[in-house]
């Protein structure tokens, strides 16, 4: 009898190899918020990813064959008040792919993550209509009373 076992999703850093996979992520995850990427900015972030004197991180979920079917970007965030928390920046999932416990894969390494360097928590923002991600974010984290404000630089 075959086995029909699926394996949960592993966790690990993104290599050279995996730019066309992280590509489309990313890629999917600016379409799903209407945000179009340009080439400059994807060379930028994926610069960023891997230099290790820029704090933004990324994580990548693998399914069993390794393939990259998720993604977490994050960075240390200092506050004043309580030291310094992890924020993570963006969080996506192939949509095929949904449901496979690649989200719950990378918020625990990020979890674990955060305990190795002594951060106090994690924050990241979803949309408010985004229920499907909320029902995932509330099994890991709760929801806030603080609203989200944004002041151009211009």
């Amino acid at each position: 009898m075959a086995d029909t076992t699926i394996s949960a999703p592993t966790v690990s850093a993104p290599t050279a190899e995996d730019y066309p996979r992280w590509r489309e992520l990313f890629i999917g995850y600016a379409t799903f918020y209407h945000v179009e990427l340009t080439e400059e900015r994807l060379a930028e972030s994926w610069a960023w990813i891997h230099d290790v004197n820029h704090p933004v991180e990324c994580l990548l979920a693998r399914d069993a064959d390794g393939t990259a079917i998720g993604l977490a970007h994050f960075a240390p965030d200092h506050s004043p008040l309580r030291g310094t928390r992890g924020f993570l920046h963006d969080l996506f999932v192939d949509p095929a792919r949904r449901g496979s416990g690649a989200v719950d894969a990378l918020l625990g390494e990020l979890r674990r993550i955060a305990r190795e360097r002594g951060w106090y928590q994690i924050r990241w923002n979803t949309a408010d209509d985004n229920y499907r991600a909320r029902a995932v974010y509330d099994r890991h984290g709760e929801k806030t009373p603080f609203l989200l404000y944004v002041m151009p630089a211009e």
